[in-house]
């Protein structure tokens, strides 16, 4: 039972992580709106929010429906996994300073960011997210978490990827 009620910190924990990068894009989706910034992909946009907020749910009830034994191996490892991507999503988050938000909006005029993780990935945000998609659930062998959420992931990326990449050829 400690295993779970820690667990289920942990996810409430990364839940309220959400919260603080939402009030983040906001702030920086009306700074960027306020520049003529022009958003692109707002249909899938609430298909990624429902996703992502039943992502979180559904490991904490896949969790606490299946009160799995859980190695302190994996427990531990997919810790320090998830613990990692909450790193580099803020690496991300700092790297694109108030470009960054959680919508597809670009400022015409203004250069695509190069620095941080972006001078090696395009988009380093997303394979944190897959990372994560991963590494959370195992934290307490939620496993069909992680499968059902990779899976559904792996086909809103293949369009919020297609939508950003477009987007952000118009500033080039």
């Amino acid at each position: 039972m400690t295993g779970l009620v820690t667990f289920t910190v942990v996810v409430v924990l990364v839940g309220l992580e959400r919260v603080a990068e939402m009030v983040v894009s906001r702030r920086n989706a009306a700074w960027s709106l306020e520049r003529g910034g022009v958003e692109s992909g707002h249909r899938h946009f609430p298909v990624m929010v429902a996703l992502h907020t039943a992502f979180l749910a559904g490991m904490l009830v896949e969790a606490w429906w299946r009160r799995p034994d859980v190695p302190g191996a994996l427990a531990w490892s997919m810790l320090a996994v998830a613990v990692a991507c909450q790193a580099g999503r803020w690496w991300c988050i700092a790297a694109l300073g108030r470009h960054w938000n959680t919508r597809v909006i670009v400022v015409p005029g203004t250069p695509p960011v190069v620095r941080g993780p972006y001078r090696f990935l395009s988009h380093p945000n997303y394979v944190v997210v897959v990372v994560e998609g991963i590494a959370l659930p195992l934290v307490h062998a939620a496993w069909i978490s992680a499968l059902v959420f990779t899976v559904l992931n792996a086909a809103l990326l293949t369009v919020r990827i297609r939508v950003e990449s477009a987007a952000l050829r118009t500033l080039v």
